[in-house]
């Protein structure tokens, strides 16, 4: 099948400009700090704020490097940073203006915040000299301690107040970002420094003198310990979470699932680590076996446990059957007083304090060295394996056997949705990316065989996230040009719609399928679940949750924005052409939507 390959469309300026040998003004520092970070996109809503940084961006930078992705909401705008975060594992820049645009920006920042994503935020601030305030306007989009708003949810906040302390500013911001646990830093610019004309020359330095710092190594006898406790086990598990997107990181978790015969049991709001086809990759029932648990900075292992184990929710905590838990993770560097994403506390007998990948690396050779001169540990693995593959079987036959039941349901159902579209996909969906999905993502109907597959979630639970994410993720698929599909929400895709119009303007070949319920149907069950509780008519728990009565057009929304629009698609055997058209249009570099009916649950 030919493809073309992504040419995201930039504007370039209508009269060619001569870079300055050195900069002129202070915004031409904050963008010659940006070319020298190498960062590609900065994505924007425009701003009086920093519109001495877009000059600079325009006529001292041309417009590349970074090159501008115009966005008409500041939401979008992050959205899309966090979704190129997700796909290349280092940040873009997001442009936002002063308090009103970091307002809006809120939501998106929590998100990246919640997912670990790194970015780099630059704000427009003032001018803080009274004297330089335009009447009225500046006034109110002048604040004090801009960065409070963000404070709590963000890697670092600051506001140099001189040119000359821009530049390291933006370069502790970069560093800030990207150490692990990643995350967003804000960097808040005095427009009056922006349009302040320099008068001597200001230091700028090379960041290739300031490599970032590599994570913690963990400690070796922490690394026997954990392959010693392995080894031993009769039912180890693994619980992959955020893990590196490298092949190296994938091929590290598939020797160790096989070497010990472990089930791994992956989560929706982690990326893909380990291929979902494999005998291994088992759903959470196994943890009521294990006796040994591995998790990889997963979101909650406590949790997870607790809810596989059926003690969830509020049930006494004591009396669980706890395994040993070896629990590989960063996350307590990053404890906050503000928001509890925390978690439960683990029990873990065994914390690793570093990163996943670095721990695979040397846990294989731990555990290859130990079963090396261990035969009925060899042999616990065969048997292991062997049961696990028998489990397997069971699975993918209730899998097929819902495939079927459900396949000309009407309204459709997302399993004939996600079938019909990885079948449009043809020969690309091995390397198709699934940059968002919804929460009643159907088992053994995609799968994911390599890394980037699935970027997994959006961290802070909100919506309207899987927009802007897709067309990040697919804007930094442009060298790969790997297809990019996000299937969102109706209330999501109604939350940042304009998402669609940055992906048009720019030409970004992402593919929305709208997952159309006509509802707000996740908070459907909790009014049944609380109504059932206080003896109330479940029937009343689509009152004031119903996106009906208009029904939403997302095909035609979709047109008006310039972006190729399907649907919507009501009846099942209307869907695989439906798709078929959506997948030749991202073929072609164009981005699309398909719009389907689909049924709740």
């Amino acid at each position: 099948m030919a493809v073309e390959t992504a040419r995201i469309r930039i504007e370039q300026p209508a009269v060619e400009t001569a870079r300055p040998k050195s900069p002129e003004w202070g915004s031409d520092v904050v963008a010659e700090l940006l070319r020298r970070l190498a960062i590609p996109y900065i994505a924007l809503n425009p701003g009086a704020s920093y519109r001495g940084l877009h000059d600079s961006l325009v006529n001292y930078n041309g417009n590349h490097d970074p090159s501008m992705i115009l966005c008409n909401h500041e939401e979008v705008a992050v959205g899309i940073a966090h979704g190129y975060a997700k796909l290349r594992g280092r940040a873009m820049a997001a442009a936002i203006h002063s308090n009103v645009g970091l307002m809006h920006a809120t939501m998106a920042i929590f998100n990246a915040f919640e997912d670990r994503a790194p970015m780099l935020l630059v704000g427009g601030n003032g001018p803080m000299d009274a004297t330089q305030r335009r009447p009225w306007i500046d006034w109110v989009h002048t604040t004090h301690g801009q960065g409070e708003l963000v404070r709590e949810f963000t890697k670092w906040e600051h506001q140099p107040t001189s040119i000359a302390a821009i530049p390291e500013a933006l370069l502790r911001a970069w560093q800030a970002a990207h150490l692990e646990p990643p995350g967003p830093a804000y960097v808040d610019l005095d427009a009056g420094l922006q349009e302040a004309k320099l008068s001597e020359a200001v230091a700028l330095p090379d960041p290739a003198d300031f490599p970032l710092p590599a994570p913690p190594a963990p400690a070796q006898e922490l690394i026997e310990q954990a392959a010693l406790w392995l080894t031993q086990a009769e039912q180890p598990v693994i619980l992959p979470g955020r893990i590196a997107q490298t092949q190296q990181a994938w091929d590290d978790l598939v020797a160790l699932a096989e070497t010990l015969g472990a089930a791994v049991v992956s989560e929706r709001r982690g990326n893909a680590a380990f291929p979902t086809t494999h005998v291994l990759a088992q759903q959470a029932d196994v943890l009521r076996e294990g006796d040994v648990v591995l998790a990889l900075d997963r979101n909650d292992p406590a949790g997870t446990l607790r809810a596989a184990l059926g003690q969830g929710g509020r049930e006494a905590r004591a009396s669980i059957r706890w395994p040993r838990l070896i629990n590989v993770s960063l996350e307590p560097l990053r404890v906050s007083s503000w928001v509890a994403d925390y978690q439960e506390l683990p029990r873990a007998g065994l914390p690793i304090l570093s990163t996943p990948d670095a721990v695979l690396t040397a846990l294989v050779p731990a555990v290859l060295k130990l079963l090396r001169d261990n035969a009925e540990a060899r042999r616990r693995t065969e048997q292991r394996t062997q049961q696990h593959r028998a489990r397997r079987i069971q699975l993918e036959g209730e899998w097929a056997a819902q495939r079927e039941r459900r396949w000309n349901e009407r309204p459709i159902s997302i399993v004939r949705a996600v079938s019909e579209l990885r079948s449009a996909l043809g020969e690309r969906y091995e390397d198709a990316v699934l940059a968002y999905m919804p929460t009643a993502w159907p088992s053994g109907v995609w799968d994911f065989l390599k890394p980037g597959a699935y970027l997994g979630g959006d961290g802070g639970a909100g919506i309207g996230a899987g927009p802007p994410i897709t067309v990040g993720a697919a804007l930094a698929a442009e060298e790969s040009a790997r297809p990019v599909i996000g299937m969102v929400g109706d209330g999501a895709m109604l939350m940042t719609p304009t998402a669609l119009w940055t992906a048009a303007h720019h030409t970004i070949p992402a593919l929305l399928v709208v997952a159309n319920n006509r509802s707000y149907f996740n908070d459907e069950e909790h009014q049944e679940r609380v109504a059932r509780a206080r003896g109330r008519p479940v029937e009343n728990r689509g009152v004031g949750q119903r996106i009906s009565d208009p029904d939403v057009d997302f095909a035609a929304l979709a047109r008006a924005q310039g972006v190729e629009g399907f649907g919507p698609v009501v009846e099942p055997d209307e869907l695989a052409p439906a798709m078929r058209a959506a997948v030749a249009a991202v073929n072609e570099g164009r981005p699309a939507l398909v719009d389907v009916r689909i049924a709740a649950r």
